[in-house]
């Protein structure tokens, strides 16, 4: 497709979606837009593989809006599947945006919230439906969806929804829709899984790959930073905090309990507004937090994985990996976050001891490594308690007998080297240990005699 068009009047869309597309302030299209677009228009399965930030939303929203065209009838002809609520909403946020000048009726299906209100979207009509694949086989199995009338299948995010445990509802959702439909998958990652999903789904599809699998946008400039320990951790990220450059930026946590740690920290340092989201906190409070990210009144906003793909915030500085995600890809998806639509962005990674190993195979999948900063020299580094190192030294311990079946661990070496001393004497100890119970069981007896030993 050298020739790919420079403009989105150049596609077949009509004037609704052009003037929605206009007032969006959206020039021209992006590479996966050029490429999705008239393969999509056209009736193509379509298998993309894109990193998040690149506008893969509005390559397949739409062609879906083109293809609805308007409101019929009372059931849904077109169907997305993403894998989190947060992607969900921003998908719904895509379809308001673009489909701003038609009537198309569409229903959001996520969990977090009872199913009523959504239940009743469904009774009222609706053309589209986008839902986590839990939710959707939820609703479907109480018998409030009709889905013998989708035409099209959207899948997105297909590695994260592998990774999440979605494949026996997504295998249900396959076995009851249509088996003559459009079909659209788009991942950031080409897995194993992912592939063998794409077999079962799509059918002689056209595949889109516009960046190498697993790569991280060129406009994100990446740091990595060695910290010896959690402390030294919180230190570095209060110290780059003071940077006004840094204007809007998230941070991500392995866990709720490292999110609390690090909003509360932050909270007391007086950096701006600061926000936290986690599994444990409530759909409207997600929701809220991030509406208030987005406007520009926080600062700051602490967040697990949760959050690390369906946020659809342009404006984002810069990203802090404050912990290494533990599946590889979700780098690729939390860097994601900024660098978006071709804006420059950038991301600090802060590298723990036993994190080492999982960066360095995060560097073999983004087919790069990383550049190395030191810590600024007025950061104060703490000394690693003793309670921490050692859970460091066992994570090492695992990850070196991942890579050799062999390898005994340190914790063993260090007994083996204590058995090695020349006065350690193992059958003399037994002996010891047997004369000493000897004598007690004398004792024992004289007392019950009533006699003196």
């Amino acid at each position: 497709m050298s020739d790919s068009p420079q403009s989105f009047e150049n596609f077949k869309l009509n004037k609704q979606l052009l003037e929605a597309v206009k007032e969006a302030g959206y020039t021209k299209p992006t590479p996966i837009q050029e490429k999705t677009i008239p393969l999509a228009l056209a009736g193509q399965d379509i298998l993309g593989i894109a990193q998040t930030g690149t506008g893969k939303t509005a390559a397949y929203v739409l062609p879906l809006l083109m293809k609805t065209k308007y409101a019929q009838g009372e059931h849904a002809r077109a169907l997305i599947l993403a894998p989190t609520r947060e992607l969900v909403i921003q998908i719904e946020q895509a379809i308001l945006t673009l489909g701003k000048y038609t009537d198309l009726r569409y229903a959001c299906l996520y969990g977090g919230v009872g199913p009523t209100p959504q239940i009743e979207k469904i009774r009222a009509g609706v053309d589209i439906i986008i839902a986590t694949p839990g939710r959707f086989m939820d609703i479907y199995s109480k018998g409030e969806l009709f889905v013998r009338n989708i035409k099209t299948m959207v899948m997105d995010e297909a590695d994260k929804m592998m990774d999440m445990g979605f494949m026996p509802q997504i295998r249900s959702i396959l076995e009851v829709i249509p088996v003559k439909r459009q079909n659209m998958l788009f991942s950031a990652t080409f897995s194993e899984r992912v592939e063998r999903i794409s077999h079962e789904f799509l059918e002689f599809p056209e595949r889109i790959e516009i960046a190498l699998q697993a790569t991280t946008a060129d406009t994100v400039a990446q740091t990595k930073y060695f910290v010896p320990n959690l402390k030294t951790k919180i230190t570095l990220l209060d110290h780059l905090l003071q940077n006004e450059e840094i204007n809007r930026v998230i941070v991500f946590t392995k866990s709720r309990k490292n999110a609390e740690a690090v909003y509360q920290y932050l909270e007391r340092r007086k950096h701006g507004e600061i926000r936290v989201i986690h599994a444990n906190k409530g759909q409207n409070t997600r929701i809220n937090s991030v509406d208030d990210f987005k406007s520009g009144d926080v600062r700051i906003l602490v967040a697990t994985d949760v959050a690390a793909r369906g946020l659809d915030i342009s404006m984002v500085s810069h990203v802090v990996n404050f912990d290494v995600p533990l599946i590889y890809e979700d780098y690729v998806h939390r860097v994601g976050r900024t660098g978006r639509a071709e804006q420059e962005g950038a991301a600090f990674t802060f590298v723990n001891p036993a994190e080492e190993y999982h960066f360095g195979r995060i560097e073999e999948i983004i087919r790069m490594e990383v550049p190395e900063e030191p810590i600024p020299k007025e950061v104060r580094i703490a000394d690693t308690p003793f309670a921490e190192k050692q859970a460091y030294d066992r994570e090492i311990d695992k990850q070196r007998q991942k890579a050799d079946p062999t390898f005994k661990g340190a914790f063993h070496e260090k007994k083996v080297r204590a058995n090695t001393n020349p006065h350690y004497n193992p059958e003399k100890k037994k002996v010891r240990g047997n004369k000493n119970s000897k004598a007690k069981r004398n004792r024992n007896q004289m007392k019950k005699k009533g006699g003196k030993r």
